[in-house]
């Protein structure tokens, strides 16, 4: 019986590229899923579940989120303080008005699997309101 090699690529020669992306071209959640797999690598064909093969993705025009049905009014976003009788929620539409990347930003990390390095993983998400950013571009999706 013939065993295949496997090689696992060496942290220095993982090649990380920038990628663009602009969130009013489709729905939320369909945002967040295409940011969640470049951000975790499953794009790339080396990718394996207990390594960082991500790379950077900036996602413009985040202050134009789609959202369908009613859930900006319905939706709520729950946080706990640890206290009892410490739980307090926002609705989505607020949440939308006060900062819209915020809610991009938990859509995407709520998508990762909690592992070690998710943190490192969102630290390379960068959200622009509007179109002008600084980041240097290898490809848009």
């Amino acid at each position: 019986m013939k065993t295949q090699k496997i090689t696992i690529p060496k942290a220095k020669d993982i090649k990380r590229q920038w990628f663009e992306i602009d969130a009013s071209k489709a729905t939320l959640g369909r945002i967040a899923t295409q940011i969640a797999t470049i951000l975790r690598g499953k794009h790339k064909r080396d990718f394996m579940p207990h390594m960082d093969f991500g790379d950077y993705i900036v996602a413009i025009n985040v202050d134009k989120l789609k959202t369908t049905g009613r859930k900006l009014l319905q939706k709520e976003y729950f946080r706990h303080s640890g206290y009892l009788g410490g739980i307090k929620s926002t609705k989505m539409g607020v949440m939308m008005q006060k900062d819209s990347g915020k809610v991009l930003h938990l859509a995407v990390k709520r998508m990762l699997d909690e592992i070690r390095f998710r943190n490192k993983l969102m630290s390379r998400l960068k959200l622009v309101k509007g179109t002008e950013h600084k980041f240097k571009i290898d490809k848009k999706v």
